[in-house]
């Protein structure tokens, strides 16, 4: 391992990253090796964790392995998913294993393997604000250093050239539901929490789950399996038409290279828009594999006769919401097609209803004279991925996972955070540490000539003949 520059506190560093998600840390393990760059990460959580509430046993990562933290971009990284299993001495049974999609419980164990051995990440630090200094043409990083506890323990400031900001989502809670998941004692908690509250839905009397995303799927299936035969009691509802598949044909998944990113990026705002929604099924779908998993376990119930107490309906939205007594719950239902409501009273409900991007205003309160921004007030975001500022800053502002309205379905998907990192880390430093494919898929989005993108055949090395 490569030792990190030594840092003067009041010499502004070349990399400031705010959050320690897979995005960032990935950013951090291709920025380990370049010993010139002086870069440190800020996390205000103690240690790393990816979704702790969703590690549910056999549930697997919706990528292959090989879009760990590095490979995409560096594969002889020694930060890579395969040489956490060579320490680990795994190598031989993950081979022999044929798994090509990690189990999501192995890939936080990766990321935190990486995270607990990477030099220049500070976790328990909190990023209170940001400013640009036009004095010394630096960016200024306020944050409060947090005791075990999360308490405040000591304020500092770091002067950085650039920023990245990878502080990802958020679990989002309708409208309707806010006021029972703020309420004390009602059974209503998001799947982020899931298996935190787990021996209690299985305990409950009738438990709902809302969204037929992936998280519904997963743990309405862990419910199933784990509820006595005849008596399961379970509802699973969504908005969406039908619990539809991922798109996960080779070509459809094309729509996660960089070529796409590229693409999407040069098209006009307004389709853009209408393309992210359009597009759910690449991203919001539920894993073929899931489904057909649901399908047995509830086909496995109708052996001895009868049907299972299970209710799967999808186009069903929840219009309000409200208590019955102390301890259940009343969802006032609309079926979308039909246009018909009606009312379900349930013991518990679980809101796989999904994430959305961690606000920024906060983080960008400082900056905000310095920020450009779209038709609808969202950060401008240039093709490297960085926030568009006024000319009159000379740093760099980067953004990680917050571009989906800019660069589409592919700014949350792991397999392409290491050619992102890589992108950055390009932009940054001026120069290629990371050369990257000129193409990456076999579709030709848009009516440009695809043979300009064509790289020139290799002519292989003449040999020179050896005399007699």
């Amino acid at each position: 391992m490569t030792t990190p520059p030594r840092h003067e506190p009041e010499s502004p560093r070349d990399l400031v990253g705010i959050g320690i998600g897979p995005c960032n840390l990935s950013l951090a393990a291709l920025a380990h090796p370049l010993a010139e760059l002086d870069a440190v990460f800020y996390e205000q959580r103690p240690g790393f964790a990816w979704h702790p509430g969703l590690l549910i046993e056999g549930a697997t990562v919706q990528v292959p392995f090989l879009a760990d933290l590095v490979t995409l971009a560096d594969p002889t990284s020694p930060w890579s998913f395969l040489n956490y299993l060579r320490t680990r001495e795994r190598l031989f049974p993950f081979y022999f294993g044929e798994r090509f999609h990690m189990q999501r419980a192995e890939y936080d164990g990766y990321c935190r393997w990486v995270s607990q051995h990477l030099p220049g990440l500070r976790f328990g630090h909190q990023v209170d604000a940001v400013r640009w200094n036009p004095e010394r043409d630096v960016f200024e990083v306020d944050f409060t250093q947090l005791d075990g506890d999360g308490e405040a323990e000591a304020l500092g400031r770091t002067y950085t050239r650039n920023i990245v900001l990878g502080v990802g989502t958020v679990p989002y809670v309708p409208e309707p539901l806010r006021p029972l998941v703020e309420a004390p004692g009602v059974p209503v908690v998001h799947a982020a929490d899931y298996l935190d509250h787990r021996a209690a839905l299985l305990a409950a009397g009738h438990v709902t789950v809302v969204g037929s995303g992936q998280s519904g799927a997963e743990i309405f299936l862990d419910l199933l399996r784990h509820r006595p035969a005849g008596r399961e009691k379970l509802h699973w509802i969504g908005r969406t038409e039908a619990f539809a598949p991922m798109e996960y044909s080779k070509l459809g998944l094309e729509h996660f290279t960089p070529d796409h990113t590229r693409y999407f990026h040069a098209l006009a705002e307004p389709v853009r828009d209408r393309l992210v929604a359009a597009q759910w099924q690449l991203h919001k779908g539920v894993d073929a594999a899931t489904l057909a998993a649901i399908h047995d376990e509830l086909y496995r119930r109708t052996l001895d006769g009868g049907w299972p107490d299970a209710v799967l309906t999808p186009g069903v939205r929840v219009r309000t919401a409200g208590r019955i007594a102390a301890t259940r719950v009343e969802l006032h239902l609309e079926h979308v097609q039909q246009g018909s409501r009606s009312r379900l009273a349930t013991d518990a409900v679980v809101l796989a209803t999904g994430y959305r991007e961690r606000p920024l205003d906060h983080i960008l309160a400082g900056l905000d004279p310095y920020l450009r921004r779209d038709s609808a007030e969202r950060p401008r975001i240039d093709e490297q991925f960085r926030f568009v500022l006024d000319p009159s800053v000379t740093g760099a502002f980067y953004a990680q996972n917050a571009e989906l309205h800019t660069h589409g379905v592919g700014a949350p998907d792991l397999g392409l955070a290491a050619w992102r990192s890589a992108s950055i880390l390009n932009s940054l430093t001026g120069k290629e540490p990371y050369p990257l494919p000129a193409r990456t898929a076999f579709t030709t989005f848009g009516l440009d000539e695809p043979g300009s993108r064509v790289p020139t055949a290799r002519e292989g090395k003449r040999l020179t003949p050896l005399a007699d």
